[in-house]
């Protein structure tokens, strides 16, 4: 269970996190986006449960194996713990949108299924993404949402009304903590 000085954060990885490449097929090419490796470190060193939920459509669309999409998040998870950061957990939809999946954000199976695993209630977790299944995924759970947008926009051009924009994960982090201690106003 997490505390009540804690709320388990469910993070988007491209976009978010590290810089979205479309499609990335290859560990190497892993590149956190500014204030990523700091607001992670923050997070965690802070006690927020750290679960990572991606859309991987490029296993799906046949551009790379199921075992490659493994190996970037494994190397994603490292890349993390090197800065000083713990991801509790990362769940990935390896299917093609086509396919109409129940795990791929915006729905809420992975989500609910990290909730299960690590005993949390999902409107208590906040969202934070670059797009608006991100946000959407929140809006689903009942959770507070964060858009990181430098333009107010989702990267996708979709509208969303998140409950905060934030300009990278470092000012999220603090976004966070405040609504841990119940200080933070939207």
């Amino acid at each position: 269970m997490t505390s009540a000085r804690t709320r388990p954060v469910i993070l988007d990885r491209d976009g978010t996190v590290v810089i979205d490449r479309a499609y990335l097929d290859d560990p190497a090419g892993l590149c956190f986006l500014p204030g990523a490796a700091e607001g992670l470190r923050a997070l965690s060193h802070n006690g927020h449960l750290l679960i990572v939920i991606t859309n991987q459509s490029g296993v799906g669309r046949g551009r790379f194996t199921f075992e490659r999409m493994q190996e970037i998040n494994d190397r994603f998870i490292e890349m993390a713990a090197a800065a000083g950061a713990r991801i509790d957990a990362v769940y990935a939809c390896p299917h093609d949108p086509a396919s109409e999946c129940d795990c791929r954000k915006p729905k809420t199976k992975l989500a609910l299924d990290a909730a299960r695993h690590f005993g949390f209630d999902p409107a208590n977790a906040i969202v934070v993404g670059d797009k608006s299944t991100d946000v959407e995924l929140g809006k689903r759970l009942q959770a507070t949402t964060m858009l990181i947008s430098a333009n107010g926009r989702a990267t996708d051009e979709e509208w969303v009304k998140p409950d905060y924009i934030v300009r990278d994960l470092l000012e999220a982090s603090a976004i966070v903590d405040r609504l841990a201690q119940g200080t933070a106003s939207s």
